[in-house]
């Protein structure tokens, strides 16, 4: 006899419903006939991706036009959770800014804009929302990090010193949650080719799409880890990246 599968969510909540990954993650939910929930900036783009979610098969789907790095969740959080129903199953923070690390390295109000929307903003959502779901014993709150946060590398230290910090709230966070019936789950893709990596040289193996990386998280709002490499084989490569010696990592230019 084998255990049943979990239920699909009911109500899915999206923190930055614009973030290529997020939208190939709606689709899912949405063809599971999910009630969902975009915030972020952008009313008529907001309604675009609604309107093809709802052709794609969910229930319901709701628009809050909401600039996430800069109001105040606290506030913003019972309006949020009242358009999901009243209850959120599933939380996902997929908001972000790459930054531009050269600039960041001279320009101490960019680096600042980084570290604000990659850290301070989405810390503050992450503690808001931990709160709601262990009140409710139920849901799962996931977190879109970065293997970036793993080891600081000359490439983009500003960028993963705040994705490192964010993952580390969110790894504590699991931790609370543990037993209360709600969860935490961390995701950390790599390479992925979306709007936020147009400047790079593309193509390869390590490179990925925001629909795999979708996959990952859609199975990771039901049960696994709580964090979980997106794909899986990165995991591998952070761990040898991490367990470099400074000697042999300085010599690099990663």
């Amino acid at each position: 006899m084998t255990d049943a599968a979990p239920a699909p969510p009911r109500s899915v909540l999206v923190l930055g419903g614009l973030s290529a990954i997020a939208r190939a993650a709606a689709e899912l939910h949405a063809a599971e006939g999910a009630r969902l929930v975009l915030a972020g900036r952008g009313k008529d783009r907001l309604e675009e991706v609604a309107a093809d979610l709802r052709l794609r098969g969910a229930s319901a789907v709701e628009t809050v036009d909401l600039d996430l790095a800069a109001c105040d969740p606290e506030r913003e959080a019972p309006r949020l959770v009242a358009a999901c129903g009243g209850t959120v199953d599933v939380v996902l923070l997929a908001y972000g800014m790459l930054g531009d690390q050269l600039r960041a390295e001279t320009d101490v109000d960019h680096a600042l804009a980084v570290i604000d929307v990659n850290f301070r903003s989405a810390a503050v959502w992450c503690l808001v929302f931990a709160r709601r779901l262990e009140a409710q014993g139920a849901g799962t709150l996931a977190v879109i990090g970065s293997v970036a946060g793993d080891r600081g590398r000359r490439s983009n230290h500003v960028y993963g010193a705040a994705k490192g910090g964010l993952g580390l709230l969110v790894q504590g966070i699991a931790h609370r949650l543990a037993g209360t019936g709600a969860r935490a789950v961390l995701i950390k893709p790599g390479l992925v080719d979306t709007p936020m990596t147009r400047g790079f040289s593309k193509g390869g193996p390590l490179w990925s799409s925001p629909e795999r990386v979708a996959a990952a998280i859609h199975a990771a709002t039901r049960s696994g880890p709580a964090v979980v490499h997106a794909p899986a084989f990165w995991r591998w490569i952070m761990l040898v990246i991490r367990n470099l010696p400074d000697a042999v990592m300085h010599r690099t230019k990663l």
